[in-house]
């Protein structure tokens, strides 16, 4: 888990604001990244299938890289 500071700010007793290090912000974000890479990987995946693949190795001989 994170370690994230955070600060809320209420507004006629109802939690209305928070206030977290620019730090804190950008960790929030790159995690919030990632997870919305993976659900589109997996999305990806899901849609795939069974489809036939080809590894690295093979696509670089095929393509003439090596």
């Amino acid at each position: 888990m994170m370690d994230i500071n955070l600060q809320v700010l209420e507004k006629d007793g109802e939690k209305e604001f928070v206030v977290l290090l620019y730090e804190d912000f950008l960790k929030i974000q790159e995690e919030l990244d990632k997870y919305e890479n993976l659900r589109i990987l997996r999305e990806a995946k899901k849609e795939e299938g069974d489809a036939p693949v080809t590894s690295f190795q093979d696509a670089r001989k095929k393509l003439n890289l090596e």
